[in-house]
């Protein structure tokens, strides 16, 4: 059964920490700077990549520490992303976590997860999130390419036009809710199939 509930995280308004500076640990950097690039991100590792500190460099909100995990690392921490292939430090952080009610997510160790990293559509304002509970992160990757290519371009404009509208619109929620329905009912609406080839 799958219990997630999505939701989507200001990750500049968080202190998130990266344990890891490998090619997983840049892996989840991209992503999460990907996503938001004004995060707020502590990244700690023993041996950091070049390829970590090349794209570190263009963004002021990364802090990198290039030394061994301390516990006192996870001070004032809302988040910790763990990109080690260490067992047992991974276990070690996972209990300081629990004990602290700081959200975790360990890379390719779903069972220590408190959250998921899913693929993740972007099309200017929208953004689609895409989870497999942990079960498959490369069929997630297929959806996400798949979405990708379905959704037209200029769904951005579409969006920035509904919210102009959104703004607009006068009476209550119920109303309101009624008019944007009716306005985007046929938005996605499949054309028909020739029959004929």
């Amino acid at each position: 059964m799958n219990e997630l509930f999505p939701i989507y995280v200001k990750l500049d308004q968080l202190q998130t920490l990266l344990v890891g500076g490998g090619p997983v640990g840049l892996e989840k950097l991209q992503a999460l700077l990907g996503n938001s690039p004004a995060a707020k991100i502590h990244l700690v590792a023993e041996q950091v990549d070049s390829e970590v500190l090349e794209l570190v460099a263009k963004y002021p909100d990364v802090l990198v520490s290039q030394r061994a995990f301390l516990d006192s690392d996870l001070d004032n921490m809302d988040l910790v992303v763990l990109a080690t292939n260490n067992p047992m430090l991974n276990d070690s952080i996972r209990k300081k976590t629990s004990e602290r009610n700081i959200l975790l997510n360990v890379a390719d160790k779903p069972s220590l997860c408190d959250f998921y990293l899913g693929s993740v559509v972007r099309k200017g304002n929208l953004k689609i999130g895409i989870s497999t509970n942990g079960k498959s992160p490369t069929i997630a990757k297929r959806l996400k390419e798949f979405l990708d290519d379905l959704l037209p371009e200029e769904i951005d404009e579409t969006l920035n036009l509904m919210g102009e509208l959104r703004n607009s619109l006068k009476g209550d929620f119920q109303e309101k809710v009624r008019l944007l329905n009716a306005h985007t009912k046929d938005i996605l609406r499949k054309e028909p199939h020739d029959s004929t080839n």
